[in-house]
């Protein structure tokens, strides 16, 4: 990593919008996707067939949570003409909706569902095959931590807090991070059990993750075996080759230093009942079986250096902002 950095930069507060919903917004981070039927779902389709209430589903994308008075101020409409289309998206269960205080009485606060809506013209209801679950879950949003020096976090804005002091890991801020490097322990993660909670069976489990080893400054030749462990139980081990800074990631923000870690490569860990993969290469005979999903509400998912690893070469996980690719931690479930 970096020997010197920069401050970290201030960060203000929010406006008026409802702390919690936004928070909770922020904390699920889940990319849900939305296959409309049509034939079927014809409110769906209601919902979507007015340019007004298109720019709001895109406005509450974008900015998350925001009352009925945000979104006129920032369409430039009226709020009763935003108030009636709020009502149609609201019928067509495309945004979720709270009532939140306000300086007099009450206000009305909307979330958008979904990040992409697909109109199925095929004449066919999706197909259970085809079906996938995608859980996109923010770098810093992790549950529980061991980590030690050298260690810390980033956003795209600056470095969180103090580096190489393991209890920062506890910051609430943690929640901003775009990129995370320790030297030994592990990160842990709580992923929501959507297939649970609709009673259908997974035939497979992904995730995608940037990864790179972990040394001071940086050196191509440093391997690092990186671990992943899924409700406990070990799927199997990468060794990362080295720490990458021969040039900035595309996604790595100016501000940081060419002499830090710029970027990683992307793993997919992909666990079915043949065993554990990365791409066609097997990592383990771990099946989806022995993580006993149906049993578990959340899927717990480890990142880190295991105690016995021959390499132990620390880690560097990237997330949005951060890398040659820009996302979190996605997770998909396949659905039978």
């Amino acid at each position: 990593m970096l020997d010197r950095k920069p401050e970290p930069k201030k960060r203000t507060k929010s406006d008026g919008t409802s702390e919690r919903m936004l928070s909770s917004s922020k904390a699920k981070s889940i990319r849900s996707f939305l296959n409309v039927n049509p034939e079927q779902q014809f409110e769906v389709v209601r919902g979507l067939a007015s340019p007004v209430r298109v720019r709001i589903l895109k406005l509450l994308r974008r900015r998350g949570p925001l009352n009925i008075n945000q979104i006129s101020e920032a369409l430039g409409m009226p709020q009763s003409t935003i108030a009636t289309n709020i009502q149609i998206l609201e019928e067509s269960d495309l945004i979720d909706t709270e009532i939140g205080r306000a300086r007099k009485g009450q206000q009305k606060i909307c979330a958008a569902r979904f990040d992409e809506i697909v109109i199925r013209l095929d004449g066919e209801e999706t197909s259970r095959e085809k079906d996938i679950i995608e859980v996109e879950m923010p770098l810093g949003l992790y549950t529980s931590y061991n980590v030690s020096a050298p260690c810390g976090l980033c956003s795209t804005e600056g470095i969180m807090g103090v580096l190489d002091v393991p209890d920062l890991f506890l910051d609430p801020c943690r929640v901003q991070a775009a990129l995370i490097w320790f030297g030994r322990g592990y990160v842990e993660y709580k992923f929501p059990n959507n297939a649970k909670v609709l009673g259908v069976p997974v035939m497979a489990l992904e995730f995608a993750l940037e990864l790179s080893s972990e040394v001071q400054g940086t050196n191509a030749n440093w391997p690092s075996d990186i671990s992943l462990w899924v409700n406990d139980v070990k799927v199997g081990t990468w060794t990362s080759p080295g720490d990458y800074g021969d040039r900035r990631g595309v996604y790595t923000p100016r501000w940081w230093k060419l002499e830090g870690s710029q970027y990683g490569a992307l793993t997919q860990w992909h666990i079915s009942s043949k065993g554990t993969f990365m791409g066609t290469k097997k990592l383990s005979s771990v099946t989806l079986a022995q993580l006993r999903l149906a049993e578990h509400h959340s899927i717990r998912l480890r990142i880190g250096i295991d105690d016995n690893a021959a390499h132990p070469g620390g880690v560097n996980i990237f997330g949005r902002g951060f890398g040659n690719h820009n996302h979190d931690i996605p997770m998909r479930l396949h659905l039978k």
